[in-house]
């Protein structure tokens, strides 16, 4: 059997294994992302025996914006294997080369919706949680002068506004991007709303099976025209709870079931290095040395004068409290630096994360985060 990256002959192959280990959307959404030229046939990977594909994977081009800083990131999505050929390792392959893929693609981060434990076995971990979904209990009074109909190509700017003006007041976000934008307008797996109000865009949302999700308005009357439209459309419609809900008095109460993204970070002092400008903001006001250890490595580098770093790579630092440093599990970096705990958090449950000595510095520079990621499929 041969790795390598798929084709355009392989489309049809393609197309009937997402769809019989998925969904029958799957196939359009592969399409989709492999036409687009900001994406294109370099971004999967396939595994053939003969000519026969009977793996895949793809890997999307991503943006998290932490602070006001974008990081490159990459999400591995509509991967399948062929029944028949189960067990044999086939996805740990295709992750690796979704892995250097990402690489080269200058990515420094991995984020995806994953199936429970899977992906874990491949580097990642369980870092920024996912919003819960939550059923409406009463449906919202009658909204006059609003007309929602389904999005068209020509909306994409006005609902990516609404979604930024949504995302501006959170720590951590992930847009859609503009190929992103094309393919869900395009894609039959869910659909895109529009609310307009004296024919001006006021709301948007996105309806996949009975889940409302990314509701984004200028105000809660735009978001009730959205739901009671939904409502008429879906049963047992359930609604993500995103930042800033406003339909929140006509829900029920959310699942007590953890739910997260998975992340991966393969070089923390790179990420640290491209996220200076941040942790400079961070520490201003605080000077001295910072290390922090990752047990089979560490980072070293200092606060002064408003500014952080450069960063330098360590080796092994079994430990950091002796040094004056932080000590901080591998598997936890991308919940240091994208989840909710920051680091005393994480502290205060993991035996395996210390702030040290330098406590407040810590706190200062790892602190908790607020997170909002629009993905290609709905979690």
């Amino acid at each position: 059997m041969e790795l390598r990256t798929a084709k355009p002959r392989d489309l049809e192959q393609i197309a009937d294994l997402l769809a019989e280990r998925g969904e029958p959307e799957d196939a359009l959404d592969h399409r989709l992302v492999v036409e687009d030229p900001d994406q294109g046939w370099e971004s999967c990977a396939v595994v053939v025996d003969g000519e026969r594909v009977v793996s895949t994977l793809t890997v999307l081009d991503e943006t998290l914006v932490l602070g006001g800083v974008e990081i490159p990131a990459g999400q591995v999505e509509l991967v399948a294997t062929d029944r028949g050929y189960e067990g044999r390792g086939l996805v740990r392959r295709l992750m690796a080369w979704a892995h250097q893929h990402s690489a080269d693609r200058g990515h420094l981060t991995q984020v995806m919706v994953g199936i429970p434990y899977f992906y874990r076995q491949f580097g990642y971990s369980y870092a920024i949680p996912i919003p819960p979904a939550r059923p409406v209990a009463t449906p919202p009074p009658a909204v006059e002068g609003h007309v929602v109909r389904r999005a068209e190509v020509d909306d994409v700017k006005a609902m990516a506004a609404l979604q930024d003006g949504l995302q501006a007041d959170v720590d951590l976000r992930m847009p859609h991007s503009a190929a992103c934008w094309r393919w869900l307008v395009a894609r039959e797996g869910s659909t895109l709303w529009v609310v307009e109000r004296d024919g001006v865009p006021v709301g948007t949302g996105r309806l996949a099976d009975s889940r409302l999700t990314e509701i984004a308005a200028v105000d809660a009357a735009a978001e009730q025209a959205l739901l009671s439209h939904v409502l008429g459309l879906a049963e047992d419609v359930e609604v993500t709870d995103r930042p800033g809900n406003r339909l929140a008095p006509f829900l029920g109460p959310p699942p007590r079931d953890a739910e997260m993204y998975c992340s991966r970070i393969q070089d923390p002092v790179a990420l640290l290095e491209h996220l200076r400008p941040l942790l400079s903001r961070r520490a201003d006001g605080y000077d001295g040395d910072v290390v922090v250890s990752f047990f089979r490595s560490h980072v070293r580098f200092r606060c002064t004068d408003g500014q952080a770093g450069p960063m330098t790579a360590g080796g092994v630092m079994a430990g950091p409290a002796s040094v004056g440093g932080a000590g901080v599990a591998p598997d936890l970096v991308p919940a240091l630096l994208f989840g909710p705990l920051g680091i005393e958090g994480l502290a205060e449950r993991h035996p395996d994360v210390y702030p040290g000595p330098a406590r407040d510095l810590m706190a200062a520079l790892f602190p908790p985060v607020r997170a909002d990621l629009l993905t290609y499929y709905v979690p």
